[in-house]
């Protein structure tokens, strides 16, 4: 009984030699994606924590970390918001301003007054910086876009130098914006992940991400705080995924800023 049992096994293995029968769970075409990116709403590039982040290997963000020059902070002598040209510009032609590109990209329920542009409503579910949602109403609106890193900063960690399209490019591109609450916003200031991370320590990570994948997209600086500052919440999520796309890095000829 023992040799019948192993000739049938035997003579099993065969024909599935012949017939050409094969395990494709690893074949091409078939191979798991984990990791691949999810393709961003609305076609705006999106902010960690979002979709539109690219899978890294682990390490990548501590690695891109490593990568950035260090330097003290410049001075902030000529810094003004309209050094970034105006508030919102639409960068990207795509016939809405960059506010409502992002209320739509990061909103909930959202609503339009006119066509799919001005956004009159929303919810903020959860805000990443307070972890509360938050609702959205133009007007009196408790929900504001923050650059993840701080024009002011920006400013004194390179964009002084830079070309009017570098910096109007920086004011509206969406991998250094996000919908938030106004309250802990209004806390940050310019401030850098040396003297401000978000209340939420849970987003702590994704917020730190944005800003190296941000000050590296731009060839910012950091100061010697920051980039400690930076390591140390990056220590706990050593495999963060870094964020990616947004806009070109120099806005259309047709904005200008002083």
């Amino acid at each position: 009984m023992v040799r019948l049992r192993g000739a049938v096994a035997a003579a099993a293995l065969v024909l599935v030699a012949v017939s050409g029968c094969k395990d494709t769970t690893g074949s091409a075409g078939s191979q798991k994606t984990e990791g691949s990116p999810t393709p961003p709403r609305s076609g705006i590039s999106a902010t960690p924590g979002q979709p539109g982040e690219t899978a890294m290997p682990g390490g990548s963000v501590l690695t891109a970390i490593d990568s950035l020059t260090v330097k003290s902070w410049a001075p902030k002598d000529g810094y003004g918001r309209d050094r970034f040209g105006s508030p919102w510009a639409d960068t990207d032609s795509n016939g809405c301003d960059t506010r409502d590109d992002i209320l739509k990209r990061d909103l909930k329920n959202v609503k339009f007054s006119d066509g799919d542009c001005k956004v009159v409503s929303g919810l903020l579910a959860p805000d990443p910086y307070g972890g509360e949602n938050v609702t959205f109403a133009r007007g009196r609106s408790q929900v504001d876009i923050d650059h993840i890193v701080a024009l002011s900063n920006a400013w004194q960690t390179g964009a002084k130098g830079w070309a009017p399209s570098k910096r109007i490019a920086l004011a509206n591109d969406p991998l250094n914006l996000l919908a938030v609450g106004a309250t802990p916003n209004r806390s940050k200031g310019d401030g850098d992940a040396s003297n401000w991370l978000p209340p939420n320590k849970a987003y702590r990570c994704s917020y730190v991400a944005a800003q190296v994948a941000v000050k590296k997209k731009y060839e910012l600086w950091v100061t010697p705080a920051e980039k400690t500052a930076m390591k140390n919440v990056i220590a706990s999520c050593p495999s963060q995924r870094l964020p990616s796309g947004g806009n070109p890095t120099n806005a259309p000829d047709r904005f200008h800023a002083n």
